[in-house]
């Protein structure tokens, strides 16, 4: 009887054990431009469709390529307005166009989300006393954009039934600061389609 116990306790710990680590989770590395299809929200695969669209046309556009054929225009990047009812990073968009861009050694950028922080190191390095005026950089030297980069991203939700639909639209533009004139403007549309199974998943 002792024995037959024993063994059941040894039986019930093995279980216990392989039920634990069949219940682990377990984590991978996967490609990160393979396709996204967890859900019908805006995505990685959106964002890279979207970056890939601007970028291309931009640098394609004839007027943009005559004017960086002979200079690196300077321009920054407005935040792009999230006009969807989702909670959408829409940096993480710029941040993609923008360094795409500068990768392309066509453009060069003014990082406005950072000004605040130089014009502190600015008046540090002017006005602390702690620092060598001979290297101190001085305020009034930053060169200025020629030309703004912003858009926005603006959704469409239908649903019927067991079905949902939704519309995505991008729109970005490039304007000459000088004169306010749009030097080019794109859109890049994306549609997702989402139909339940009779088991509501």
């Amino acid at each position: 009887m002792g024995t037959t116990m024993k063994h059941i306790k040894v039986i019930f710990v093995l279980a216990a054990v392989l039920g634990l680590s069949a219940c682990q989770s377990k984590v991978q590395y996967g490609d990160a431009t393979e396709v996204e299809t967890v859900n019908e929200n805006f995505g990685s695969t959106d964002l890279q469709a979207i970056s890939a669209k601007m970028v291309d046309s931009m640098l394609t556009f004839p007027p943009i390529v005559v004017m960086t054929q002979k200079e690196r225009p300077i321009m920054f990047v407005d935040k792009i307005k999230n006009k969807t009812s989702e909670h959408i990073d829409t940096e993480s968009i710029t941040d993609t166009i923008s360094t795409k861009l500068l990768r392309s050694g066509k453009f060069r950028f003014i990082d406005m989300t950072k000004v605040d922080a130089v014009r502190k190191q600015l008046d540090y390095q002017n006005n602390a006393g702690m620092v060598d005026p001979s290297t101190a950089i001085r305020f009034g030297r930053q060169i200025g954009a020629q030309y703004m980069l912003y858009g926005n991203l603006s959704s469409i939700v239908k649903e019927a039934g067991s079905d949902k639909d939704v519309y995505y639209k991008m729109t970005m533009r490039l304007m000459d600061l000088e004169t306010g004139l749009i030097e080019w403007s794109d859109e890049k549309e994306i549609r997702k389609a989402k139909s339940k199974s009779f088991l509501g998943l």
